[in-house]
């Protein structure tokens, strides 16, 4: 349907607000309780919908690489474990968009326990063969943009998206500030001078009305939806929306109405100072896409270049999983990370529930941690609490995971089971498949820079120990650069320390 508002003009070509803005300490992020222990006795099923989001991770490293700590609430853990790529085994055919990877080996913090690690890896849609992409670039021209990590590093970003694209595709530009305006015509992408000509000559300037920047985004996308391909709405901002709707469960009703039509969204975080993570975490995880946070050249080559197969075409959509855990062999078991994208038991099984995405050749980790029978217990059961029945005390199962998913065309789940046997056991961390000693390594990196309430005597140079000992074949440098970020952390200050 038209705008009855007539759109305000984008910023004139080349224009800069003097002097460029700087804000410091304005950042916004969700708080968010640690998942604690859980009795299996108790609460024996646990259920969350995947998250392949990166933006915590980039975060963290901007603020160390500032000799800063992050803030705890900026920390997920399940973010900077999918930041890197893992080698499960990918599916043997497109039916079947991901397999499932199971490993369980002893805690490297807790002995006595073990940890769960569960790890899909999704099918690589083949660049000859991929969907045709409507893409719509969402920019935020506001004055908060003018900042050589912002404005800039959008148009740089976008340029290595662009190069991505060829004549299939379609790319149209909207642009925000005091008002929103459409500053580009669908165009095909093969006419890349004219696409990057308006990127290049954007400047920033004035006030935020993101809210109708995203209408208009979307109305654009819709106005040129293809039924048998990809219409996706890409969002570059710092966030910060101070004009019209900046309600964040108002833009939540309404990025979900217009998923339903067919259109995602994905956000591409930019800034430090006053970047709203708590807005841009809500309008990715319900408009189907991701959220990544850009903080420098590299981090956009990775993110729309290496990754913009993952980053643009989805290959299941609203991936839940389910972990069911036997009480003959475990007495208690904690989720690391997921905080945010936990879901009510019934929750899998219901088509209308939302939930995250996997996109082309994406891997997608999580871990348990779980306190076997007859180990050292965080709790004590309930005096009068239910008894284990003959069936699982006759199991050698430890658990049974299931994944529910959906195709991206699809409106009905399939479901994938596997059983968490002795099959997938290591004696020892060490014998661990080297990803999974990985992952926790980052796994435990991230609880400690949340506060350690739960890695016991763990250490930045244990981290440091495991990392080195697992990091493998490294193509990128990005396992390498995490060691530097776990040497940094030893002896970055807080925000409190800084304003003393």
């Amino acid at each position: 349907m038209a705008s009855s508002l007539r759109p305000a003009p984008p910023p004139a070509p080349g224009y800069v607000a003097n002097p460029p803005y700087r804000d410091v300490g304005r950042d916004k992020f969700n708080a968010f309780a640690e998942n604690a222990f859980k009795i299996v006795r108790e609460t024996p099923v646990s259920t969350f919908s995947i998250d392949v989001d990166t933006a915590s991770y980039s975060w963290v490293r901007a603020s160390l690489n500032n000799n800063v700590l992050p803030q705890p609430a900026s920390v997920r853990t399940e973010e900077m474990v999918n930041y890197f790529n893992y080698d499960y085994a990918p599916p043997k055919t497109t039916a079947q968009p991901f397999n499932t990877n199971v490993a369980v080996f002893p805690s490297p913090w807790s002995p006595g326990r073990k940890l769960v690690r569960i790890g899909i890896k999704g099918y690589t849609v083949q660049k000859t063969t991929r969907p045709r992409a409507n893409l719509v670039f969402l920019i935020d021209t506001s004055g908060s943009m003018n900042d050589p990590n912002k404005l800039p590093l959008v148009q740089k970003s976008l340029n290595m998206l662009l190069d991505e694209l060829d004549e299939r595709d379609t790319v149209s530009i909207v642009t925000y500030a005091g008002g929103a305006g459409t500053a580009l015509q669908p165009t095909p992408a093969s006419q890349k001078a004219k696409i990057r000509s308006v990127i290049d000559n954007l400047g920033a300037g004035g006030s935020t009305a993101g809210a109708e920047g995203i209408r208009q985004a979307y109305q654009l996308a819709e106005a040129n939806l293809d039924k048998n391909g990809v219409n996706r709405v890409i969002l570059a901002t710092d966030g910060d929306f101070n004009v019209g709707i900046t309600d964040q469960n108002e833009l939540k009703g309404y990025i979900e109405r217009e998923r339903g039509k067919g259109v995602f969204l994905s956000v591409l975080g930019f800034g430090m100072g006053n970047y709203n993570d708590a807005l841009m975490q809500t309008l990715a995880q319900n408009g189907n896409g991701t959220a990544a946070y850009i903080d420098t050249v590299a981090e956009a080559r990775k993110t729309l270049v290496e990754e913009a197969g993952s980053t643009l075409f989805p290959i299941a959509k609203d991936v839940k999983i389910q972990v069911e855990f036997n009480p003959a062999a475990v007495a208690e078991y904690r989720l690391i990370g997921y905080e945010t994208r936990a879901l009510n038991r019934d929750d899998f099984d219901n088509d209308k529930v939302d939930a995250g995405d996997v996109g082309s050749g994406q891997a997608v980790t999580a871990l348990y941690e779980v306190v076997p029978v007859g180990g050292k217990r965080t709790m004590e059961d309930l005096r009068y609490g239910a008894k284990t029945n003959a069936a699982a005390k006759g199991s050698s199962e430890i658990g049974f995971v299931k994944i529910r998913y959906k195709l991206p065309k699809s409106n009905t789940s399939r479901l994938i089971s596997t059983p968490i046997d002795a099959r997938f056991e290591t004696r020892s961390f060490e014998a661990a498949p080297r990803d999974a000693r990985f992952a926790t390594a980052v796994a435990g990196f991230a609880e400690l820079l949340r506060g350690g309430r739960y890695t016991g005597t763990m250490s930045y140079d244990d981290i440091l120990r495991i990392a080195s000992a697992a990091r493998g074949p490294d193509e990128y440098g990005y396992r390498s650069e995490f060691l530097q970020l776990v040497r940094a952390a030893r002896s970055a200050r807080t925000m409190a320390q800084l304003e003393q």
